[in-house]
């Protein structure tokens, strides 16, 4: 079956095929991770759980499966994670909003179509709690929220999607313009100190305060071009974009921030295998992988764009040769029937302790491993966004 699914995609006459095998291979995917995770909140490899980006991700994949399937095993495999740690009176177990967490926000995304669907007051009060959080996040001097108040004066790509998306969501829901002129910011904040016009890739991390050993002493950034951090930050401008008012008059500045990571995206896809790698204009050096997060992230962003009209649809080519990559590179059958995301970098980030100083060998040396969520939620993403294809 998935022989013939790959074949499908390296064939100029399957176009039929392969907006079939997108829809199968999100189903597919979905109802794998329900047998490798039989309970949502441990998706992310921790017993216990916690209210945390990664179930959230999973949650808000199995949202969109139910949506386009209509099938209630995945709206309650979502459900169960917020039933959780969601109490009555819209208290989370395990977040504090003194924390300063930006990823803490990212599961607050798949209550908005939970609370449309169940009309329960507590999903309601969540989504106003975590929205707290944003009143008094620290911020840099121009304004863009601190990944994490263990990290000041820094902004990382990755955050980017962990709270605009959601912020941006609650702007429209609740009528906040000013809101989602704040959101615009985050992104051209981000985009100003990171984006590197000869690559057209954005670095990972950028320190206001350089004082940390992996900032530059000039431009505050960090060293590398780490390639799911660029994925994160692709997810959030397509989803933003969705979200906001077509009228809104700064809409032009995400769409232009979109067309230059795309350009970038396109650049760096390894020609024969359709994919991207670990670190992203780094192909060639001894120790560099091609991961399946990042390139799962990148198909979903292209298509999403191309679907949308944010995107030229000269991208096509490049989003269908790297699914189609996904799925021969790192698509695994199960003996049980189930299927595997294999070769998915476990987790990377920068300073901390032990401290992680953002070099090519940091980035190559972090643990890979199979089913990670942070690659397995934008594959299903990705999977859906091509069953659009020729519909």
């Amino acid at each position: 079956m998935l022989l013939a699914l790959i074949l499908a995609f390296f064939s100029g006459s399957a176009q039929k095929k392969v907006r079939t095998s997108g829809m199968e291979m999100a189903v597919r995917m979905a109802e794998s991770e329900m047998v490798h995770f039989p309970e949502s909140w441990t998706v992310d490899f921790r017993p216990k759980g916690s209210w945390n980006y990664t179930p959230g991700l999973i949650a808000h994949a199995m949202m969109d499966v139910y949506a386009h399937t209509g099938d209630k095993r995945f709206f309650e495999y979502a459900k169960s994670y917020a039933d959780k740690y969601i109490r009555e009176d819209g208290t989370i177990d395990g977040f504090r909003v003194e924390e300063y967490n930006i990823d803490r926000i990212n599961s607050g995304k798949f209550l908005f179509p939970l609370l449309e669907i169940t009309g329960e007051a507590r999903y309601e009060k969540a989504i106003h709690l975590l929205r707290s959080q944003l009143e008094t996040h620290p911020r840099t001097s121009e304004g863009g929220f601190w990944h994490k108040l263990v990290y000041p004066h820094q902004k990382w790509l990755d955050g980017l999607y962990m709270g605009a998306p959601f912020y941006a969501r609650y702007a429209v829901k609740y009528n906040q313009p000013e809101a989602l002129d704040d959101v615009v910011d985050q992104f051209v904040i981000m985009h100003r100190h990171t984006f590197d016009p000869r690559s057209g890739l954005n670095y990972h991390g950028w320190d206001e305060s350089r004082e940390q050993k992996w900032a530059d002493p000039a431009t505050g950034t960090s060293p590398h071009f780490w390639g799911r951090a660029m994925g994160w930050y692709a997810m959030a401008l397509v989803d933003v974009l969705e979200i906001m008012p077509e009228n809104h008059p700064r809409r032009g500045e995400l769409l232009n921030i979109l067309q230059q990571v795309a350009g970038g995206i396109r650049k760096h896809q390894d020609k024969k295998s359709g994919v991207w790698y670990q670190v992203l204009d780094q192909g060639k050096r001894e120790g560099n992988y091609l991961e399946s997060s990042v390139s799962s992230m990148f198909v979903y962003s292209l298509l999403k764009g191309i679907r949308l009209g944010y995107l030229p649809k000269n991208y096509r080519k490049t989003a269908v040769k790297g699914y189609g990559g996904i799925l021969a590179r790192f698509i695994r059958e199960n003996p049980n029937g189930t299927i595997s995301l294999t070769d998915v970098c476990s987790v990377a980030g920068l300073g901390g302790n032990p401290y992680r100083d953002g070099s090519f060998e940091y980035y190559i040396s972090e643990p890979k491993r199979d089913n990670d969520p942070k690659g397995v939620g934008p594959f299903i993403f990705a999977s859906l966004e091509m069953s659009y294809i020729n519909k």
